[in-house]
This record gives structure tokens, sequence and C-alpha cells, in this order.
């Protein structure tokens, strides 16, 4: 059944969606329960899209809902540049316990999209230079900013120019996209970050470093410690800020805390949102309390930024986090998957790749010749769909096939849809 559908009213059509937003599967869900969700006929589907990694702790964790129930029934909504409310200052307080040493400030936001933004106004009036650099393959986001930084794909920048102006792109050491070890692909990323601050942005005029650790809608390709390293010495020769966008990598999903974790990442601005509040609009940024005190004063706001249902869930994700051991389970759940679907690949030529941290795992179809093959990534993204396993696609010929299960998903789970893959990749490539 298609999502898009008309709403009828005495057989006139009343409204529809538009028309180009294009649903990845056909489901209609009527409810969701940990890594499962139900449509209108009480079908069951594995969900390994958890809602592009937002559903951390799974559809309708019980402790969740309980802390939203009971939110609801005392506070909506007080605006945090009004009044303060006790579910916020109780996740200022929980967040210092998990965020990188020296982050001790934060601004909260609803949205990856905003959270962007507000790093980006803080790096410049905190630096007071114009420009940032950005790295090939990295999403930041749809709004006019963030997409100015976003490479991923030209889909999430075309067709409003012009963008904001300031942005400077330099590579990302990805050793599939440039057929290299990945040693040499990190050196010639640094070099070329050399090259791009002594031809077009001078570090004079260059406020923030906007990396993510893993690419997510540039393909599930991680980062190494080597050239977060190279980021962070440059970083401080010249006083610019190194912004590590933890949206999508944040909150367990690579198997540890943060995605920067596996790196010894060190930030100036960190940046999180999806997992945060298990579904709930919620973002924020994380700095020291010497770098944020440099933002203009009025430049942090806005209406829903903080909402107190969504900080109250956003507190029994920590708790749902911390108690039953995620982070943990991502990184054993996450090497069963990865084990599982390099088996698949194995077995099929077309699969080229199997990458990624955690539970967040890409496989790369290529055709014979060795190119991007999106026409067989979307076959078996869809053939999964029918045999009841949600998946999405991601890279930029969107050849890449993306595992983002909950971190509670279990071994058996894990175990059920990498058979659904099996069975999946065999019928479309037979």
């Amino acid at each position: 059944m298609s999502t898009i559908y008309q709403l009828m009213r005495k057989g006139k059509p009343v409204a529809e969606l538009s028309q180009v937003l294009k649903q990845a599967t056909g489901v209609i869900a009527a409810r969701g329960e940990g890594v499962f969700l139900y449509d209108e006929d009480d079908r069951r589907y594995l969900d390994f899209t958890a809602g592009i990694g937002v559903t951390s702790t799974g559809h309708c964790h019980p402790r969740v809902v309980a802390a939203a129930q009971r939110q609801v029934g005392t506070l909506i909504h007080a605006q945090y540049t009004t009044v303060l409310h006790r579910p916020l200052l109780d996740l200022v307080e929980r967040l210092g316990e998990v965020l990188p040493q020296g982050l001790d400030r934060m601004f909260f936001a609803n949205s990856g999209s905003e959270a962007i933004e507000a790093a980006l106004r803080l790096s410049r009036q905190a630096t007071g230079r114009p420009n940032v650099i950005v790295f090939h393959g990295g999403f930041h986001g749809r709004t006019v900013a963030a997409a100015s930084l976003t490479t991923s794909g030209t889909k999430f920048r075309s067709g409003f120019s012009p963008l904001m102006a300031g942005v400077h792109v330099s590579p990302f050491p990805d050793p599939g996209h440039f057929g290299w070890p990945v040693e040499q692909a990190t050196d010639f990323a640094l070099a070329q970050l050399d090259y791009v601050l002594q031809t077009l942005s001078t570090p004079a005029d260059t406020a923030a470093f906007f990396v993510e650790p893993v690419l997510g809608e540039g393909g599930y390709v991680p980062a190494n410690e080597r050239f977060l390293a190279g980021l962070r010495e440059r970083a401080d020769e010249h006083g610019i800020l190194l912004v590590v966008d933890e949206v999508q990598t944040g909150f367990g999903r690579t198997g540890k805390f943060w995605g920067g974790d596996h790196f010894n990442a060190r930030p100036d601005i960190l940046v999180t949102a999806k997992g945060l509040a298990s579904g709930f609009p919620l973002s924020a940024i994380a700095a020291s309390s010497a770098l944020m005190e440099k933002a203009w004063p009025g430049s942090q706001g806005g209406t829903y930024g903080a909402n107190a249902v969504a900080c109250a869930a956003a507190l029994a994700t920590l708790d749902v986090i911390q108690d039953e051991h995620l982070v943990e389970n991502s990184a054993e759940r996450g090497a069963q998957l990865k084990q599982a679907l390099q088996l698949v690949a194995d077995k099929h030529e077309q699969i080229t790749d199997v990458r990624g941290l955690g539970l967040m795992i890409g496989n790369e179809f290529r055709d014979a010749a060795g190119k991007p093959d999106p026409i067989t990534a979307a076959a078996a993204q869809q053939e999964a769909a029918r045999r009841g396993l949600l998946l999405l696609t991601c890279g930029a010929w969107s050849q890449v096939v993306r595992f983002i299960p909950a971190l509670v998903v279990d071994a058996d789970q894990i175990d059920e849809a990498a058979d659904l893959w099996a069975d999946t990749v065999a019928a479309v490539t037979s």
C-alpha cells in the first residue's frame, strides 16, 4: 500500500503529501516495539533504519514512553529563554557526564540542521573569521547554511542557489573512492587540506573545520585516528575550531558513546541530535565555557528548543543506554552484524565493501566495471522490504545499503536480518 494517498471527503480530494517526497518503502506504520514496526495489517517488519538512526532505544521503549507521559501530564512547553524547567537542568547535568572532557556548556535546538547552524554561528563569532572547511562526502543538513556545508550529494544543495559563501571543500580519506590504502588516502587528504589552506582559505580567514567521524549520507565511511589528529594539529596551530558532527554517530551508534571516541578526536564543538531523545525532536551543541561565552548576546535561542517532553525523553534515553549497556551491545552486535554481512558479500561480487563501526554498517554495490551500482542497491533495498527487512541507501550514487538498527537489537534479531539479507541479495543478483 502506498504511503502517498489522497484524503477524500465527499468524493473530492482534500490534500496530498508533496509529490517530491520519495518513500523508501510502501509501509504504513501503525505501531512499533523495539526493533520491529507493524503495518496496518499487523505485518511485522525488522526495522533496521531506526528512523535514520533516531530511535536509539528502539520503538516505544517502556521507560522512554513512561517518562514522556509523565512530562506531558505536568508541563509540555516551557520556552527556555523565558523560563527554565527541571528536565532541561537535569539533562544538562547528565550530558556533562558523557560529553568529551572540557565541553561543559550546551545550547539546545530541535534538529541536526539547526544545531549545525548554531555551531557555525558560534565558530564565526568566536573567531571573527568568515570561512569554514568541510570534507568531501559530509552531510550536515538541509537548511541553507547546513546544505552549504553538505557535499554528500547534489540533491541536498541544488536548485536554491546561491548557497552561503565562505565554504571550502577538502578531501575526506575515503579508500574506496580513491582506490588507495587508507594510509595513502590519509596522506592525500591531509596534503590537500594544507593546499586548501594555502590557496583557498588562509588560516587567518578560517573559523572551523566541520567533520563527521563516519560519513553518513556519504556512504558510511569511517575516518581514522591519523586524519583527525591531523585536523586537531592544524586547528591548534592556526586557532581554527574543530567541529565534530556527531548527529548520526553519537549516543552509542558506533559502539562507543561518541563516534570520535574511536579516533581520540578532541572537538572544540560537538553537535548531537538523532538518537539523543529516542525519537523526540531534540539537538544540541556543546563547547567549553570559554568558547561559548564568545557567542554574541542574543545569537542563541529558538521557540521549541529544549522542549520539556523531549528533555524528559532524553533523560530516559540516557538511563536506558546506561542500565541496559547499549553502547557495549552496539559494539558486540555490530561486530556480529558486520561478520554476517561480510559472509554474504563474499558470495556476491557486486558487494565490494562492507564497512562501518558498531551498528552503522554499509554494503557498497559496484558493477562489473567497478562503477557505483545504485540500481542493484535500490533493488536490494526494495526486495528486503518485501521480505520484511527495512533498510535505506546512502552514498553519492545511492550505491550503499545501510544497516542502522536500534541499539537494543539482540543476537537473534541480527541473525534474522542477516538471513533475510542473504536471501535478498541472492534474489536480486541471480
